[in-house]
């Protein structure tokens, strides 16, 4: 519902800009034709993730999935786990991951042959959106994994078409990259936890959108685009601390690596953009 809102409320922005600017006189046939330049507003919303786990590679042979079991053998992290920051130590609640706006600048160029056009962007900037997700033990205590993008960028091709010039419908997609700031935060204070900090993500970007020709250089488009970014990277390694042997996270061989079920950063954004062409 939030897309459809956001879709709607920016297409009727759109439709209301557009006349105004309609006066100007202009060649339509030279229209998303060569070099641009643009900034992005917009707004990004994540998918409902609850079903998100913590992992767990109990002997650190690499492969995760193992049980954290206590010295009776039963599982550490029965309570469970949910998807965002937990509100307390002893239950299963937890606050709605964050979605938030978007900004970007970027750079592109179209080829117009008759009523198709063809073009490649680059863009970089940032989103606000954030997303966790929290581990409860038997302890009782919470360990919560999250996730930003301190910077993203992606580059694209694009094709469409437009019916005789003045507005361009098109579809887009390619390769997108973002700088991700993991960070974790847990409640138990007896074991020792270190982590890999700030990590690499690759991906794709894909959508689609709308774009109006306002004056002769300056246009005004309505886009959509889902972002999808690898993130298994990412790893906690839980040691000893003052923990005694009898520790879950000990039990198997003196420590444990944990990190997020889910390895995708996956996001929606509806976005505005004012655009110069040359």
């Amino acid at each position: 519902m939030k897309i459809l809102s956001l879709l709607a409320a920016s297409a009727a922005a759109i439709t209301l800009a557009t006349p105004a600017f309609a006066q100007t006189e202009r060649d339509a046939s030279q229209d998303f034709d060569g070099p641009y330049v643009g900034v992005t507003g917009g707004y990004t919303v994540q998918p409902n993730d609850g079903r998100e786990t913590l992992v767990f590679d109990t002997n650190r042979d690499g492969t995760f999935g193992d049980t954290v079991n206590t010295s009776g053998g039963v599982d550490a992290f029965l309570p469970g786990f949910c998807g965002g920051s937990p509100t307390g130590t002893a239950n299963l609640n937890c606050r709605n991951d964050k979605d938030g706006f978007e900004y970007f600048g970027k750079l592109g160029y179209d080829k117009r042959m008759g009523n198709f056009v063809v073009g490649a962007v680059l863009e970089g900037g940032r989103s606000e959106a954030s997303d966790s997700v929290t581990g409860f033990s038997s302890t009782p205590a919470t360990y919560r994994f999250n996730r930003s993008a301190d910077y993203q960028a992606n580059a694209r091709l694009r094709a469409g078409y437009t019916p005789g010039g003045g507005v361009l419908f098109y579809a887009t997609g390619g390769g997108a990259y973002a700088k991700l700031d993991n960070r974790f935060s847990t409640t138990n204070s007896v074991n020792s936890f270190a982590d890999n900090g700030r990590t690499n993500g690759w991906g794709y970007v894909a959508g689609g959108g709308a774009e109006a020709m306002l004056t002769r250089n300056i246009s005004l488009g309505l886009e959509y685009l889902y972002t999808d970014i690898q993130d298994d990277d990412f790893v906690v390694n839980v040691g000893p601390g003052t923990a005694p042997p009898t520790n879950p996270f000990l039990l198997n061989g003196g420590g444990t690596d944990m990190k997020r079920g889910d390895d995708k950063f996956r996001t929606h954004s509806v976005r505005a953009s004012l655009n110069f062409r040359f």
